[in-house]
């Protein structure tokens, strides 16, 4: 190992990736992302139009906050805009999640026979090599996005790959990581929360590794409304869930840090909603 094979200028980068937005087919969530342009010595927010480029996505939450739905909207999206997705799915088995996905795209008002060729599954649900053999998952990953041509993966979930090893958690992501930028894949990481974690913060499964290590940090969580300044707050009926969702910090380009509303719909479509707190919103 020699110390120039990592040592260089930064001019000597001659294809650094440009910064744009992966559309994530959540209603509300890609203008929640913005890059700042320079305009007469005033800096002016554009809108970055979804998730940036190439960026690992740490997308956590409790049961029934709406994860596996922004993953599966995402997926969608993608695919019907022509960009190969690859999905890989450490809980449930291939033939469900496509029941799944087909039940997003119809509440998308996408055609599932226009989307489902631009979707590669692995499916490590059923076997422990893949999900617990990390180098040999990711041989299978890479000729997933070799013969799809894939510009983006999803893993639901990520927690599935140490969820009874989670002293590994980090060196675990950190080689998803790696294998997702070296290909230029945007990437969103399902992470699901333990019963001891703080609802709000990015800390989940493995504590706070993948959250360290992902470029994004999107956080979901739900309240069920039981008191009276809740209702006033809220704007909802005792006994209500209500759903949240805060984009919690972002390395890649400006962000919107404040808390939203989300809501999941009769049709199952996940998308983001007011502030909370913003009577003008």
């Amino acid at each position: 190992m020699k110390a120039e094979e990592f040592l260089m200028k930064a001019s000597d980068l001659k294809n650094p990736p440009k910064l744009f937005g992966f559309k994530t087919g959540v209603p509300g969530l890609d203008d929640m992302f913005y890059t700042v342009e320079w305009t007469d010595d005033r800096p002016v927010k554009k809108p970055l139009g979804g998730i940036p480029a190439y960026s690992v996505v740490n997308l956590t939450g409790m049961p029934d906050t709406g994860k596996s739905l922004i993953a599966g909207q995402f997926a969608i999206k993608q695919a019907s805009l022509g960009y190969p997705v690859l999905f890989v799915t450490t809980e449930t088995p291939a033939e469900f999640l496509i029941v799944s996905l087909k039940y997003r795209a119809q509440a998308m008002w996408i055609e599932w026979d226009d989307v489902k060729d631009n979707i590669w599954i692995v499916d490590a649900s059923r076997t422990s090599t893949l999900r617990e053999d990390i180098p040999t998952l990711l041989d299978v990953m890479e000729e997933g996005i070799k013969t799809g041509g894939t510009h983006s993966i999803v893993i639901d979930s990520i927690t599935g790959l140490f969820e009874d090893r989670e002293m590994k958690a980090r060196s675990i992501v950190r080689q998803i990581y790696s294998f997702a930028k070296t290909h230029r894949q945007t990437t969103i990481l399902v992470n699901q929360k333990r019963s001891g974690h703080d609802e709000i913060s990015p800390e989940a499964a493995g504590g706070f590794a993948v959250a360290h290590i992902a470029d994004v940090n999107i956080v979901l969580w739900k309240i069920t409304v039981m008191k009276k300044w809740e209702v006033d707050l809220y704007k909802a009926p005792i006994g209500s869930l209500v759903r949240f969702i805060r984009i919690d910090g972002c390395r890649v380009s400006g962000h919107d840090p404040r808390t939203h509303f989300f809501e999941i719909t009769e049709t199952g479509l996940a998308k983001v909603g007011p502030v909370l707190g913003d009577e003008d919103e």
